[in-house]
């Protein structure tokens, strides 16, 4: 019941039944009444029977105080995980009133910043993006591991006409990169072309938007934040597979 409640009750109206519980020694007829009256244009009076019948059958019957915490603590527990499965868009280019505008430089400056151990960049390409390398160079100072994967260049298997790492200067990371002899030969050349900022087990930014300049600001691109441990560990967990020296496609460069 003091989930449901949690879940249906907006936080200042809750916040509201909750003093109320808090001064009430019993489920009285007069609590019932108060918590009707207690948020103005709110009455919620089916949840308020709710509870009171809820708070009346408890054996043994608690007291308000201790309903009052309790309805606190669901409440805690709940937007706890709400926040979990929180999805950010966050877009470059044109934008528009259907998306909260959350550009995808200053989201990706936000991820790496969450990052307290492990950091997963993928990107395909990447140059002209020093604002990227200032908040990765931060991050490694303070002890941040780096695994940093880019498409190869053309000479070492891949499709890009230069060497990605360029645009990371001396960053203190280890760069991985798809060999030519791991890559699938049928039906034309593959290439790495996924994009991913992993913070972590925690937060992830997936995206369209490569690690360069154009991609960050002008171009239309589109993207997603991942607030979730569970889904974030499985795609975490999927990159450190692919980076396994022994099973693994990828390799340290």
């Amino acid at each position: 019941m003091l989930a449901h409640l949690a879940a249906e009750l907006p936080p200042a109206h809750r916040q509201a039944w909750i003093r109320v519980l808090h001064a009430s020694p019993a489920p009285t007829p007069d609590v019932e009444a108060r918590l009707l009256t207690a948020w103005p244009g709110g009455t919620r009076a089916e949840l308020a029977r709710a509870l009171m019948r809820a708070w009346s059958s408890a054996l043994p019957t608690p007291d308000g105080p201790a309903v009052a915490l309790a309805l606190q603590a669901a409440a805690v527990a709940h937007t706890t995980a709400a926040e979990a499965r929180r999805v950010d868009l966050v877009v470059s280019g044109p934008t528009t009133a259907a998306v909260p505008v959350r550009y995808t430089a200053q989201v990706i400056a936000e991820v790496i910043r969450a990052a307290r151990r492990r950091l997963i960049v993928v990107s395909f390409a990447a140059y002209q993006i020093p604002e990227v390398i200032t908040e990765l160079r931060a991050a490694a100072d303070r002890a941040v591991h780096l695994d940093v994967v880019l498409e190869s260049p053309r000479e070492d298997g891949g499709v890009l006409r230069q060497d990605a790492r360029i645009a990371f200067g001396t960053l203190a990371a280890d760069f991985w990169h798809w060999p030519a002899t791991r890559r699938p030969t049928e039906g034309g050349r593959a290439s790495l072309h996924a994009k991913l900022i992993a913070a972590d087990d925690h937060t992830a930014l997936l995206g369209s938007a490569n690690l360069t300049g154009q991609a960050l600001t002008h171009n239309l691109e589109v993207g997603v934040v991942l607030r979730n441990p569970e889904v974030v560990g499985r795609l975490v967990a999927h990159f450190r597979t692919l980076m396994n020296q022994e099973h693994g496609i990828l390799r340290r460069l």
